[in-house]
């Protein structure tokens, strides 16, 4: 039998507008090994409850998708990982935040706990006190000659969120790159808990600040579905612009600072000053540069007026993209850099279901807008922007035909804008939704459940980077010392957006 089938058979829950099935232990064990002859069943997100292990999954044949739930019967669940490598990370989220063990699991070493929170087990139903002294982290053994480790982080030259590299080299090249995250830990899942979708929405902007529309979207989806509440028209054609406006403008920083880590400036400074022209009208229409608290559960915090300046400053950057485009490939000591390097393989791709730019560089043909379509998405979706070699300069490509392709969406949306109201109240009622959203990095999956009052249940916001972190590890190796800055940001996980 196959994976999709096991969770198919499973006890409906009755999550919207995508099911949740209900597993037995030894059901979801029988699963984790089907999964290996499955292989286009996606792994997209693991979460958990007190007692409970939810994960979600991505049937890319028939593009459904499947979640699945199981019982963490004394606290322990059959282990995904060594079926799944994605899994790894989620896995040990889940023991770090609810205490549950992934029986079988391939990595079971902390991540976000490095033993300096009040509490362990925080998300538990009965934390405990932390009184242990903070051990040192425990990293891959190294064995053999000629080898040394090169530290780097949590504290970053530039203004950069805290993260450690631990770089395994011979020489000046790389043989293993290992992360250690957390450091921006927040406490996010236990800050939205107990609160109505509105008061919580404002949490869900602030767990990565450079994809506050995305997230919130997602969130803001979530909570609509759970409680079958339909924005209005004008709404969701608002909402759409916004987050192509936050693609154009995290593409355009994207694109100029991989050119500025292989010490070519001009082009870094230009897409500043285009970038800069996306922020300030931003602000000047919506009345926040990056567009944070605009999106809420059941519409907009805000009206567009006059999209004068949006439209000004999108001209601007279609006008200039020809000219940064040929000043990009024309010169033989940047593409020298950037070509062949940090190669992401298909295959490798594929296994961790790496979404957005890196996937889509890598042949990896899945855009969450194309998906699951909704508002003017549904009526005249984006096109597919599709590279096969996997290194950096086809992420670079990859973000300058998004670029192009997500002006023309911003044009046509605002030419569409239906008229109308921009919000409808959520009514305060029980429910279970899941939303999707095509952030700049990547889909974004969020889980919520409310209880019978309407407030926060449980809640899950999954960032694109819990599933490209790994391949960053990856795809380093083989590469020199000095090229890792220009594979770190052709990738530009977030920290913030794992570390919850």
């Amino acid at each position: 039998m196959s994976a999709s089938l096991m969770i198919r058979r499973g006890a409906r829950q009755g999550c919207k507008p995508h099911e949740r099935f209900l597993l037995t232990p030894t059901e979801f064990a029988r699963m984790a090994a089907a999964l290996v002859e499955q292989p286009m069943l996606a792994l997209l997100s693991m979460w958990a409850e007190p007692a409970m292990v939810h994960a979600a999954f991505l049937e890319e044949s028939t593009g459904k998708l499947l979640l699945a739930s199981c019982p963490a019967t004394e606290r322990k669940y059959p282990a995904l990982s060594p079926a799944r490598p994605g899994a790894v990370r989620f896995e040990r989220m889940i023991r770090d935040l609810w205490g549950l063990e992934a029986a079988g699991g391939v990595d079971l070493r902390p991540w976000l706990d490095h033993g300096r929170w009040p509490l362990t087990e925080p998300m538990a139903a009965r934390p405990t006190r932390n009184g242990a002294i903070p051990e040192q982290p425990v990293f891959l053994p190294t064995e053999g000659e000629g080898w040394h480790q090169i530290p780097v982080g949590p504290v970053h030259a530039g203004i950069i969120e805290p993260g450690h590299f631990r770089f395994t080299v011979q020489g000046e090249m790389v043989v293993r790159l290992e992360q250690r995250l957390g450091y921006t830990h927040k406490g996010t899942l236990s800050l939205m808990s107990g609160k109505s979708p509105r008061t919580a929405a404002r949490f869900a902007a602030r767990l990565s600040g450079d994809s506050t529309v995305a997230h919130s979207l997602a969130f803001a989806e979530a909570a609509e579905a759970a409680t079958a509440t339909t924005p209005p028209p004008r709404a969701l054609w608002l909402r759409a612009a916004m987050l192509e406006l936050e693609r154009i403008a995290n593409h355009l920083g994207d694109w100029g600072f991989i050119c500025n880590d292989a010490a070519f400036a001009w082009p870094h400074a230009r897409c500043g000053v285009l970038r800069e022209g996306v922020l300030r009208a931003n602000a000047q229409v919506f009345g926040h540069r990056l567009m944070m608290d605009r999106v809420i559960p059941g519409g907009l915090a805000l009206d567009l007026t006059d999209p004068g300046p949006i439209l000004a400053a999108l001209n601007a950057v279609e006008a200039e993209i020809p000219a940064l485009v040929a000043i990009y490939e024309s010169h033989a000591s940047l593409q020298d850099r950037v070509v062949g390097t940090g190669i992401l393989a298909p295959a490798l791709a594929t296994r961790f279901a790496a979404g957005g730019v890196v996937g889509r560089a890598s042949g990896r043909r899945f855009d969450g807008r194309l998906a699951f379509p909704s508002g003017p998405y549904a009526g005249g979706p984006p096109m597919l922007m599709v590279r096969e070699e996997g290194d950096v300069d086809a992420r670079v490509q990859v973000r300058i035909a998004e670029l192009t392709e997500s002006i023309r969406l911003v044009r046509r949306t605002l030419a569409t804008l239906p008229p109308g109201e921009i919000y409808t109240a959520l009514p305060q009622r029980g429910g279970e939704g899941l939303g999707i959203v095509e952030s700049f990095r990547g889909e974004i999956l969020t889980w919520v459940a409310l209880d019978d009052g309407g407030l926060i249940r449980a809640v899950f916001p999954r960032d694109p980077s819990w599933l490209t972190w790994p391949l960053l590890e990856a795809v380093v190796e083989g590469n020199i010392v000095a090229d890792f800055p220009l594979c770190n940001k052709s990738f530009n996980c977030s920290y913030s957006g794992v570390d919850l």
